[in-house]
């Protein structure tokens, strides 16, 4: 049946009578018109398959349909469409049936959404190209410029259909959304609406009264509550009001969030910015330090201001670096604490040792310089751990092989004796076979052969062959580990005290033949000692004064015991985390004895029935390695510290003894589990 549009000039066909009966009780009707003319459509309970057949001949490209893709639907329009629009209608309807239309170089493909995004070659980068149709799958690229993409992703994930993805490049801060155009229309909108500048300029705001550092932290409590800490300051800190002292200047450097809060902070520092009271303290400042010492860094101030010469030349005050290293050079391991610091008193600067505070007594300019020396100086010092690894591997080797023999014979009074007896292995055959003594003389070590005569008394020992062979070794590893500040020393002892003796005297001097004797003894560390001073410089190498001593007592000797000592005293440059070798010991001896008859003894073959040989190797390699490790924050502190806590606790939990009924103890203490360190606050003001 053909009818002509009146009003579009139109023709539409209507399907044939077999495609009818083929998909009844279907009713489908489309209309088509000449290349680029309105069509009607009118598909009630139509196959998919069969309406994008029709769908490709009103457009004039191939449709491809996935075989997952099943189902009738519903398409109808009141009046006609351009190709356009029916097929962006038949991708609609599609849409709501769980399904997508895929634009693929040409070539239409219907998929389930799910595929989709996988499935299309359509990017779009945000430059104002020409928009597809809203019903189409699309990959655009969003560049941002103020705002982080990290942090719309949150706000953005649920405008967009669950099937479709958002993701975020963090390298050029863009956002990649695949999603329909339509809904990419929409999303753009917002992205710039959100995209925008979210702090002013910076501003510089010069002081003229008041102290740039203390007012600083003032007014960062003041403008941003969430400052101290907690869930406000883990969060994201580009959006928040940013003001930071300038001490040279003394003025406060200022990035407000908006405009409202820049005029917040403007209103504040001019209300603060006064002089002071007329009923305050005069020229008396109290300033309280946060790391440096009082007593050192009022030496410090003193000698810069050229107030106390005397005192500033000197050394400082107990308490100071020069008095604990002479402690430290009388003695490298059992030099005393220091002791606690007395008040520094003098000039216009004096320290309170009991609250860590300075006194400065200076007009208001002065007291400003000074103030901003104090904030350089008074700074958190980073700490290092210095890990030392001291390594010891000994190998021993020994070896024996010897034959002594005798023979006798008696012919009246004469004794006649032909035979060997060497002292190398120990007891020779004369008193094996003698037992002489009240403490009966064991074999040497090893493979004992022997071939003894019997007489009157017993067995006599006539012939002795032993054979030995030893092996040792020793794998030694310890490690001291020290934390300190940087450029201050400390020290580990692990060992023992052991006494010497150094002088006896005895003195008969009772009459009933009674004597007094008298001893004196001196007591020494002997053990492992690591002595060790880091020094940070200004590009992350450490410099280490390092004195590492390993000691131990030998067996007594006729004139006393004996201490061997493996002794290192350095100086050496390391970067932070990297291992250096501080020096050791390779030593590698051999040591043979043998005993043998003259001549007899070098025969080939009979020449060992005359011959006891003794021979030793041993091997020492001796290593000690030092690792430093900067920490320059708590963190790093907290994260090196539980780390180790962690170590110690899990051989705890394994030396647990075994269950019993018959003990009423079953176990053994165990560290507590590690309690996550808080949130480190932001630094209060200064009192």
């Amino acid at each position: 049946m053909n009818w002509k549009l009146p009003r579009h000039r139109a023709v539409a066909l209507t399907l044939g009578a077999a495609l009818a009966f083929a998909l009844a009780p279907v009713q489908m009707a489309w209309a088509q018109s000449r290349s680029g003319e309105p069509v009607l459509l009118n598909f009630v309970g139509a196959n998919i398959e069969a309406v994008a057949r029709t769908m490709a001949t009103i457009s004039g490209r191939n449709v491809v349909v996935d075989p997952r893709v099943q189902g009738n639907i519903n398409l109808l329009t009141e009046r006609p469409v351009s190709p356009a629009a029916a097929l962006n209608l038949f991708a609609a309807t599609l849409r709501l049936q769980g399904f997508a239309l895929v634009e693929t170089a040409g070539l239409y493909k219907i998929v389930p959404e799910a595929d989709a995004k996988l499935q299309g070659q359509v990017v779009r980068i945000d430059d104002g190209a020409a928009q597809p149709p809203s019903n189409q799958i699309v990959t655009q690229i969003f560049r941002l410029n103020h705002e982080a993409a990290n942090h719309l992703v949150p706000i953005l994930r649920p405008l967009i259909s669950p099937n479709n993805t958002i993701n975020v490049n963090p390298g050029n801060n863009s956002l990649v959304i695949t999603d329909y155009a339509g809904n990419l229309q929409r999303l753009g909108r917002i992205i710039s609406a959100l995209d925008v500048a979210g702090a002013t300029d910076v501003e510089v705001i010069a002081l003229q009264y008041a102290v740039a550092s203390d007012l600083a932290a003032l007014l960062v409590r003041l403008i941003e509550p969430g400052a101290g800490g907690g869930a406000a300051a883990a969060a994201d800190q580009s959006f928040r009001t940013t003001l930071l002292a300038e001490p040279r200047s003394n003025s406060l450097v200022l990035r407000a969030a908006n405009p409202a809060r820049l005029a917040l902070v403007r209103s504040l520092v001019a209300r603060l910015d006064r002089p002071s009271s007329e009923h305050m303290s005069g020229n008396i400042h109290v300033v309280y330090l946060k790391n440096a010492n009082a007593v050192a860094l009022a030496a410090t101030l003193r000698a810069a201001l050229a107030a106390d010469t005397g005192a500033g030349a000197g050394a400082p005050a107990p308490g100071g670096g020069i008095a604990r290293a002479g402690a430290a050079a009388a003695s490298p391991a059992t030099a005393p604490l220091t002791a606690s610091a007395a008040p520094s008193t003098g000039g216009q600067i004096q320290a309170d040792p009991a609250t860590n505070a300075l006194i400065i007594s200076a007009p208001e300019p002065q007291f400003r310089q000074l103030r901003a020396v104090i904030d350089q100086l008074d700074s958190r010092r980073a700490q290092v751990f210095v890990e030392s690894l001291i390594v010891e591997v000994n190998a021993d080797k020994a070896a024996e092989i010897g034959l002594q023999w005798q023979l006798g014979g008696k012919d009246g009074n004469l004794i006649g004796l032909l035979g060997t007896n060497f002292g190398a292995g120990g007891a020779n055959i004369f008193n094996l076979a003698l037992q002489a003594g009240a403490t009966p003389t064991l074999p040497p070590p090893g493979l004992n052969i022997g071939i003894a005569r019997s007489n009157n008394d017993g067995p006599v020992l006539g012939v002795l062959a032993r054979f030995l062979q030893q092996s040792g070794q020793a794998n030694i590893l310890s490690t001291p580990n020290l934390l300190t500040l940087d450029n201050e020393e400390a020290r580990i002892v692990i060992g023992q005290n052991v006494p010497f003796i150094t002088g006896q005297f005895t003195h008969p001097g009772a009459r009933d033949g009674a004597v007094s004797p008298f001893q004196t003894i001196e007591r020494k560390d002997v053990g492992l000692t690591l002595r060790v001073r880091p020094q940070i410089s200004e590009n992350g190498s450490i410099k280490m004064t390092v004195f590492q001593e390993v000691s131990s007592v030998q067996a007594t000797s006729p004139d006393g015991p004996i201490t061997n000592k493996r002794v290192i005293e350095t100086t050496v440059l390391v970067d932070d985390g990297a291992i250096v070798v501080l020096g050791g010991l390779l030593q590698d001896e051999f040591q043979g004895q043998q005993d043998k008859v003259p001549g007899l003894g070098d025969l080939p073959l009979l020449g060992s029935l005359f011959r006891s040989e003794n021979r030793n190797h041993n091997k020492t390699n001796l290593m000690v390695f030092l690792r430093p490790v900067v920490l320059r924050d708590s963190r790093a502190t907290s994260s090196l510290t539980l780390d180790r806590y962690d170590i110690m606790r899990a051989l705890q939990q394994d030396a647990q003894p075994q269950p019993s009924r018959l003990h009423g103890i079953d176990a053994a203490p165990v560290l507590p589990p590690p309690v996550p360190a808080p949130a480190q606050p932001a630094p209060a003001p200064t009192p």
